[in-house]
């Protein structure tokens, strides 16, 4: 998002959610027998795989979740798994991704999570090129919001009796707090000051290059634009995505998230330095207290994959004058909650973690994460190191891989996300300007 700010929760259940693979596979073996623990281990890490892709993992409002489980949806898409933990905090967005891969669904549920319903007030703009597809994004909000019944959704297109549609936004009760419309409905709309959009909060443009690559839809679009405020979140998603048409975009956005999918279907993250460090499990320490002693960071995010690990790690650093503190799935849920807040809260400017802070924690001088330890599947990197970045700001990420384990999820991760992980420059060091924002 522009000038708002995204909100990480901070409240109980927020974080109890969270829990990290050594947390789950406990619970499994306190009530198993010893030889049955090997077995258990291994369904269990099936389970948590499920979790960490699952969308009970974005904390959406039981209302969204209810709906998503009727779809008989469970696991989100590469796409929406990379943009939702972002885009449900307000973060402003910028998406290219071949069609089928649920961008829709990314816009939808991102403002029907964040929307409050106030009579007579519109929330959110969609915007798109075609009647057809405005229906079909109405019936997405329809069909997401159907256990929300105070949200009111409206779809308008040209060839229609403009009248029909000013009778709606004229009373209070009837007006809807979310408007899908075609570009020149909306302007008419806008210019005949039959709308008002100075309490919106969430613009989208669907199918963007289509509605911006015409001077007529691009005028209308504009018109629209200026008439909201300052302080919105924009999001833009489209199948392709040309090298005239993205800086048009750009003009809209402010610090936006950009996930680009090419057709392979790889993300590519932009904004963050990826690199990775082949080194022995004994040299971890050595070599994590070269990065914070050399590194100019403003917080640093330090990943470990059990909280054993994460509290002992915790300890050595402190004792080596590194001041840190920890976020893990052994701790109390006050304890958890305020250990977080003061990290927030810039209290202490190193934090190490497990998953438990992999996913939907939103801290913007966040801009070092270290997998100390790289996690077990691939897919949880993305989540891992998105933490540093955030808002479109810059970001620097290093993994130490110290396994034959390691080398294979290296690869998953390179291939899969299309990251280009360089080695480390244990040498020349990595200049500060191409990783801070300061």
């Amino acid at each position: 998002m522009s000038a708002v700010t995204a909100t990480a929760p901070t409240n109980e259940e927020d974080l109890l959610e969270y829990s990290d693979n050594e947390e789950q596979t406990q619970q499994v073996q306190s009530t198993e027998s010893n030889e049955q623990n090997n077995d258990d281990d291994k369904s269990n890490e099936k389970y948590v795989t499920g979790l960490q892709t699952g969308f009970k993992d974005f904390l959406l409002k039981p209302e969204l979740a209810r709906a998503i489980n009727d779809c008989g949806f469970e696991h989100p898409s590469e796409v929406q798994q990379a943009t939702i933990p972002q885009s449900i905090h307000g973060t402003d967005v910028l998406c290219q991704a071949k069609s089928g891969l649920g961008k829709t669904a990314v816009f939808v549920l991102s403002t029907l999570q964040q929307i409050e319903p106030v009579d007579g007030e519109i929330s959110v703009m969609v915007i798109c090129h075609t009647r057809e597809l405005a229906f079909q994004i109405k019936n997405e909000y329809t069909r997401f919001s159907k256990y929300m019944p105070e949200v009111r959704t409206g779809v308008y297109y040209g060839g229609v009796d403009v009248k029909a549609n000013v009778k709606e936004f004229a009373d209070p009760k009837t007006t809807p707090h979310i408007v899908v419309a075609t570009p020149g409905r909306a302007a008419k709309l806008v210019r005949d000051k039959k709308i008002n959009l100075s309490k919106l909060k969430h613009f989208v443009i669907d199918e963007c290059d289509k509605v911006l690559e015409t001077l007529t839809m691009r005028r209308d679009v504009q018109d629209v634009f200026r008439q909201t405020p300052r302080e919105k979140q924009t999001m833009m998603f489209t199948a392709t995505l040309n090298d005239e048409i993205k800086p048009i975009c750009r003009r809209f956005l402010q610090n936006p998230l950009e996930i680009f999918v090419d057709d392979q279907s790889k993300l590519t993250l932009h904004g963050l330095q990826q690199y990775y460090w082949k080194i022995s499990e004994e040299d971890k320490n050595k070599k994590l207290a070269k990065i914070l002693d050399d590194l100019d960071f403003n917080q640093v995010i330090i990943f470990v994959n059990t909280s054993k690990r994460a509290q002992e790690l915790t300890k050595l650093l402190n004792i080596s004058n590194f001041p840190a503190i920890s976020v893990n799935g052994h701790m109390k849920q006050e304890l958890r909650i305020a250990t977080y807040q003061a990290f927030k809260n810039f209290e202490k400017r190193i934090c190490v973690a497990t998953d438990v802070f992999g996913r939907g924690i939103d801290i913007e001088r966040i801009n070092l994460a270290i997998n100390y330890d790289l996690p077990t599947e691939s897919d949880q990197y993305l989540h891992r190191v998105g933490r540093a970045g955030r808002f479109g700001t810059k970001g620097l990420s290093i993994s130490f891989v110290s396994s034959e384990k390691d080398d294979e999820v290296l690869k998953q991760i390179q291939d899969k996300f299309d990251v280009k992980m360089e080695p480390y420059p244990e040498e020349t060091g990595i200049d500060s300007a191409t990783y801070s924002n300061n």
